[in-house]
């Protein structure tokens, strides 16, 4: 039985509007807005969704770059959200993160080695005499050379400096990676080999990811688990390969709709969303969903589908919608 390394449990992440003379709080963004979810030791977990969906903010608020507004994140069998900034500080050796921008995401005026040296400071997790070493072993398991450790970044490409940023995340020998976005900003050519590179340190160093993409091509490419999400709350939830052979959500289906097929003779019927994704201050009742889907009726403006499995469906294979047997058959 795999072991549960990260369970989310009703997470809420809610940004204050501030207005008037005061700057008192009028209202909120609901980024996220009661989000679960489970990951277990040695897998990869995909968040997906649209821009604005909350699939980075879910990845930060785990992390505590952002405080939560609500909920619990439970790592290893500890809630992270009841840790004081020391205790905090001293988990974050287990947690790491890959940003998206390799070139906002690292210091310019630092060289490689302090880069890749500062969290090991910070952590205290190698002695002085033997973070050269580590460093260069670090450099090495990326694919770059030793001899590159005491260059700027802009001496680096931009696959270079993301594969600087992977190093960076290793260097305190974490057990939990949160990808955001990480190949997003690169070419085409570069995201494979950086995708086949993870792929690769995950099995050497038994790492866990949780990896957010709007890209799904990347996503089947990586991805054991996927979690789609849309204006704040999951809407399906399933093992890659029922994912993609067998959406449920009307969402679903029109996000994989949109996948370009390489052969130009094969015809995909592609499913065009109408309207604008509503506005996560106000987010619609019942069914976020129900005012682009094509299938809503009352019911779906009125109550808030919950999660749920059906026939036909795998045990991890979950949808919130109220219609997945009629939309199935």
């Amino acid at each position: 039985m795999k072991k549960e390394l990260l369970k989310v449990n009703d997470l809420k992440q809610h940004f204050p509007i501030k207005g008037g003379l005061l700057g008192r709080t009028v209202n909120h963004v609901k980024a996220v807005d009661g989000v679960s979810f489970t990951v277990y030791e040695g897998e990869t977990v995909s968040i997906v969704g649209e821009s604005g969906c909350g699939k980075s903010t879910t990845g930060r608020a785990v992390l505590r770059l952002d405080e939560p507004t609500s909920g619990e994140v439970y790592f290893d069998g500890e809630n992270l959200l009841s840790l004081n900034k020391r205790e905090m500080r001293a988990k974050r050796k287990d947690l790491q993160i890959i940003f998206q921008d390799p070139y906002a995401s690292i210091n310019p005026r630092q060289t490689v080695r302090q880069v890749l040296e500062e969290a090991i400071v910070i952590q205290n997790v190698i002695p002085p005499n033997e973070r050269e070493e580590k460093i260069k072993e670090l450099m090495e398991k990326v694919g770059l050379g030793a001899h590159q450790i005491d260059r700027f970044p802009h001496e680096f490409s931009g696959g270079q400096r993301q594969r600087i940023g992977i190093a960076r995340a290793l260097s305190v020998d974490p057990k939990l990676i949160i990808c955001d976005e990480a190949v997003s900003a690169l070419d085409v050519s570069i995201q494979a080999q950086v995708i086949n590179l993870l792929k690769q340190l995950q099995r050497e160093m038994k790492l866990t990811y949780l990896f957010i993409s709007h890209d799904l091509g990347v996503v089947r490419h990586i991805s054991d688990r996927v979690i789609v999400m849309y204006l704040g709350r999951i809407v399906e939830v399933a093992d890659k390969n029922s994912l993609f052979e067998n959406p449920k959500h009307p969402y679903t289906k029109a996000l994989l709709s949109a996948i370009p097929v390489p052969d130009p003779k094969r015809k995909k019927e592609r499913v065009i969303l109408t309207g604008d994704v509503p506005s996560p201050i106000d987010p619609p009742a019942g069914c976020r969903f129900h005012t682009r889907c094509p299938f809503a009726t009352d019911k779906c403006k009125e109550e808030e589908p919950e999660l749920r499995t059906t026939d036909g469906m795998s045990e991890q294979h979950e949808a919130a919608c109220h219609y997945i047997e009629e939309l199935s058959s």
